[in-house]
């Protein structure tokens, strides 16, 4: 079985990419900046096979994409993430699962470890956003070496957008589901490996949840209404739905504390796909991040111009929570009316307050495309923007510092882009302290990359 009807996620710039390939001394249009060294890598869903049944943008298989820095030069690799679910399929010469479009099969759903990308522990890890087992690939080749399961004491799955504090090297992560309970855990690993904590969280309902945050003491779990539609449920059929009459509740939980120690504080209904950062301001943990205010609404848009993934709407904004642990009060405001989303900060303030974040701005089409970069400054509550060229759209950027820096965006942002109608991507380097000025160095890549999910620095 096909697709009955084109889908947007297979064509155009998400249109998948067969081959894997290595190059060197890419063509450069500018100067790749000496000092500028280490690998920018990107994971991507790229079916190998054409789906079976309604095809979702989160179902394909993955592929990591990497652009490598060095004296001034650039070269770049991609390869599968030879999951066991792709290992199958290659064997089987066609497609073994059904995506979540589709009603599941008794194989369940294919953890294709897609979606996210983490150095720590000097291991790269591909992690995906059902919650599945961690693939640990070589940075350097990005082949896959295998699951990696802490010592065999990782109980059950890690979830996507695991953070590593940069100060004590551990690694935060949570695990969610919706059809067997727990419907949450809660995770921390030490920086050489040990996994110290893996907690049951107690939930009242499953929701779908996507990512976490933390400070430097605390971590911040999200409990938010969207999950199965509970009158539907009730009639014994399962649909996703959003309960707008629900708060979305934020846990904060010591990092090596208990299920007993979390701290739930309601906020009004939203929904987040990304964080962007957390700290901690007295007897406040202050969080922010790109909030959804109704990702499944009554009366949806159909011209065309709100990005969709499927029945969801995606139209998130820059925001702020306030929680203060003293009082149980939470103060929420919006802070941009400009649809952004994949945010990044300066990996190096991840926990405490970051002034800067940097967001890919959401075009106005009916699938997920970004057509420029924000950098917003968060203290003066300004923004500027990159617009990228016409015809070509991004992902998610990454920022890496300048040796010896003075100042928090004294760095780089580094990203690709792809154009459709010509068949051609690049990476492009950024000066992350003048956006405006455009690319300080545009890399010719040897192939056109689809539009993809998260991305790292390795340095």
């Amino acid at each position: 079985m096909t697709n009955a009807r084109p889908n947007l996620y297979l064509m155009g710039e998400h249109e998948p990419v067969a081959r894997e390939l290595e190059a060197s001394e890419l063509k450069v249009k500018g100067t790749i900046p000496r000092e500028l060294e280490g690998a920018f890598l990107r994971a991507s869903p790229n079916p190998q096979f054409p789906p079976e049944g309604r095809y979702h943008w989160f179902d394909g298989d993955g592929m990591v994409h990497g652009l490598r820095f060095r004296d001034g030069k650039a070269g770049y690799l991609n390869k599968w993430i030879r999951t066991e679910g792709f290992e199958a399929e290659r064997a089987a010469g066609k497609p073994l699962w059904t995506g979540i479009m589709e009603p599941v099969k008794a194989n369940g759903l294919k953890d294709t470890a897609n979606t996210d990308l983490v150095f720590h522990d000097g291991k790269l890890l591909a992690l995906w956003w059902m919650c599945g087992t961690p693939y640990q690939l070589d940075p350097r080749t990005l082949a896959t070496l295998g699951p990696e399961r802490f010592g065999g004491k990782l109980v059950r799955s890690m979830s996507a957008h695991a953070k590593v504090d940069p100060r004590t090297g551990e690694l935060v992560f949570f695990d969610y589901s919706i059809v067997r309970k727990p419907w949450m855990r809660y995770g921390v690993v030490s920086r050489t490996g040990e996994l110290l904590r893996d907690e049951v969280i107690e939930l009242p309902t499953p929701h779908i949840q996507h990512d976490i945050a933390i400070t430097e003491r605390y971590s911040i779990l999200m409990d938010l209404p969207l999950g199965w539609d509970q009158a539907l449920l009730a009639q014994g059929k399962r649909r996703i739905g959003f309960d707008k009459d629900s708060p979305a509740r934020f846990g904060i939980i010591p990092r090596l504390g208990t299920n007993a120690e979390v701290r739930w504080f309601e906020a009004k209904s939203c929904y987040m796909y990304h964080t962007i950062n957390a700290y901690e301001a007295g007897d406040e943990v202050v969080l922010v991040g790109c909030r959804v205010g109704d990702p499944i609404p009554k009366d949806q848009r159909t011209d065309g111009k709100v990005a969709r993934l499927e029945f969801i709407e995606l139209v998130p904004h820059l925001y702020r929570w306030r929680f203060n642990l003293e009082t149980g009060a939470v103060h929420e405001e919006q802070l941009d009316d400009v649809a952004t989303e994949f945010p990044r900060v300066n990996d190096a303030l991840a926990g405490t307050k970051a002034r800067y974040s940097y967001n890919p701005r959401v075009a106005p089409r009916p699938d997920l495309m970004f057509d420029g970069l924000v950098k917003y400054d968060l203290e003066q509550k300004t923004s500027t923007t990159y617009a990228y060229a016409k015809g070509w759209f991004g992902s998610e950027a990454v920022f890496t510092a300048r040796p010896g820096g003075t100042s928090e965006d004294d760095g780089w942002l580094v990203t690709c882009l792809t154009n459709a109608a010509e068949q051609r991507s690049v990476g492009i380097v950024l000066d992350a302290r003048d956006l405006e000025a455009g690319p300080v160095a545009t890399v010719e890549l040897p192939q056109r990359i689809p539009i993809g999910f998260h991305t790292c620095w390795v340095p």
